[in-house]
């Protein structure tokens, strides 16, 4: 027997096998993260009543409602967004705002009051119509300054925007109604009371 023989037979006596190569480790499966659950295709809510607000107007003229384009993001005052992404949107909000006055073709106006009606997310919690002014006044800039509806924005000749609850929207994300009335005479003050006759604002859905 030679000295090779002899070490092959005390392997096999000891059982042992030859070494296997480790196997090669299996890259991970990467996980897809599922995208956020979107509230169904967006809906149009109803016209807003025009008649209460223009009750609250001393010399209301002509008037015109504008419903704003379907977004999947307004401006909230609870909002933490950074300021890239705050830059796009008011950049969006003002556009669309430009559009519909050139599509309506909204005449140039001396004195106006300006409502926003918001159409909340239908759900059940109670909403601060209110915190969707930084919205309103975006939408504003988009009419007055880049649609040429107003000579200026500032109290002379601009009431509000004067924030209105509305209709809740049936499926997809809140929209904004604005509502603009023709002042005859000077503009009485900048602002005004928040509107609530139009829909109750503590509604629960």
């Amino acid at each position: 027997m030679t000295a090779k023989q002899f070490l092959e037979l005390q392997e096999r006596r000891r059982g042992g096998q030859a070494t296997q190569p480790a196997a090669a480790a299996q890259p991970q499966k990467k996980v897809r993260k599922k995208p956020p659950a979107h509230p169904g295709p967006p809906s149009n809510p109803p016209a807003p009543a025009v008649e209460p607000l223009l009750a609250m107007l001393s010399g209301p003229g002509r008037h015109w409602t504008l419903l704003m384009p379907y977004v999947e993001e307004m401006l909230t005052s609870n909002q933490r967004l950074h300021h890239m992404a705050k830059h796009r949107v008011r950049k969006r909000l003002r556009a669309d705002a430009a559009g519909v006055a050139m599509a309506k073709r909204l005449p140039r106006l001396e004195r106006a009051a300006i409502f926003y009606v918001l159409h909340p997310r239908p759900l059940s919690r109670k909403r601060d119509q209110g915190n969707w002014a930084d919205t309103a006044k975006h939408y504003v800039d988009g009419l007055v300054v880049d649609g040429g509806l107003l000579p200026d924005d500032n109290h002379e000749f601009l009431m509000g925007p004067i924030p209105v609850m509305g209709e809740p929207v049936t499926t997809g994300f809140a929209r904004m109604t604005l509502v603009i009335v023709e002042l005859t005479g000077p503009v009485i003050s900048g602002n005004a009371e928040t509107v609530t006759g139009m829909a109750d604002p503590t509604y629960r859905r």
